[in-house]
């Protein structure tokens, strides 16, 4: 899957790729850096810094020799982003999910999580999944506000317990 030939204003490209082996250790600081933005204050700490500590770039290197269900976003040969997706984990109506999308901090809320987001519902559609789910903690306002800006739309709620917080989670769709 690629999906490139963007260009913003200042003559960047940015394009959409599998990940590869190699964009481990990158793929590895990119999970710390934008986990730590989104869900500091959120998840508890400890268990964020276990969740970080985990991503190891070996971890990334196993995960992207397991398949090709992950993306990244480059931006001048930069990755500046990744996504995880593939079948849903609870089939209905949407058959696909997009399990995780995150971008380097320093480039949210300037469009690049469309391109990602965009990437994504490619691979699905390449793959034949109908209709798209995702789902994100009702905290993490900057997602769900992003999803809404997609035009996703809420469907169902549900909530998840980290160690001692119990977060509530919703499932935003595209038919």
């Amino acid at each position: 899957c690629s999906y490139s030939g963007v260009m913003l204003g200042s003559g960047s490209k940015v394009r959409v790729r599998n990940g590869k082996a190699a964009d481990a250790a990158v793929l590895s600081d990119l999970f710390r850096e934008s986990w730590l933005f989104a869900y500091r204050g959120i998840i508890p700490h400890l268990h964020l810094d276990s969740m970080v500590r985990q991503r190891t770039p070996e971890w990334w290197r196993t995960a992207v020799r397991s398949g090709d269900s992950t993306l990244v976003l480059e931006m001048s040969g930069k990755l500046i982003g990744y996504a995880t997706y593939g079948p849903a984990r609870h089939r209905g109506l949407h058959q696909g999910e997009i399990y995780e999308l995150y971008l380097d901090p320093v480039y949210q809320g300037l469009g690049f999580g469309e391109h990602l987001f965009e990437g994504c519902r490619h691979a699905l559609d390449m793959r034949k999944l109908k209709g798209l789910v995702v789902w994100a903690l009702l905290d993490n306002t900057p997602a769900c506000d992003f999803y809404w800006r997609r035009g996703g739309r809420p469907i169902a709620s549900a909530y998840t317990r980290i160690g001692q917080a119990k977060l509530e989670k919703v499932a935003f769709a595209w038919h």
